[in-house]
């Protein structure tokens, strides 16, 4: 089962990972200002995830790939770590797809 771990960065500002069962991060967010908008922003993964059209498949200038997760509005609510192959980019999306749903939330001092 995955979790989303929430954290405060050096500058203040909260994060959130979520990790797959196996503790890998398979999505990290943006930093937030406060820590209500940064679980505002895991219940916006939990919402948009199921959601294919959802998730933007990218490839980097060093040509490995990765994807952002879109909110209803369009903003990247969360971005995935760099993979070697497109193949392992999918299965990324879908670890995503099945553990944020029901993936619980933990604060990280």
């Amino acid at each position: 089962m995955g979790k989303f771990e929430v954290k405060t960065r050096k500058n203040g500002e909260f994060q959130f990972n979520l990790k797959a069962g196996n503790g890998q991060v398979i999505l990290s967010s943006e930093g937030y200002t406060t820590k209500a908008n940064c679980l505002k922003g895991i219940e916006s993964v939990k919402k948009n995830a199921p959601d294919n059209n959802k998730f933007d498949r990218k490839t980097s200038t060093n040509g490995k790939h990765y994807f952002n997760l879109k909110a209803t509005n369009g903003q990247i609510i969360g971005t995935s770590e760099m993979y070697e192959s497109a193949s392992g980019m999918e299965n990324g999306i879908e670890s995503v797809k099945k553990n944020a749903s029901d993936a619980t939330v933990e604060e990280i001092a």
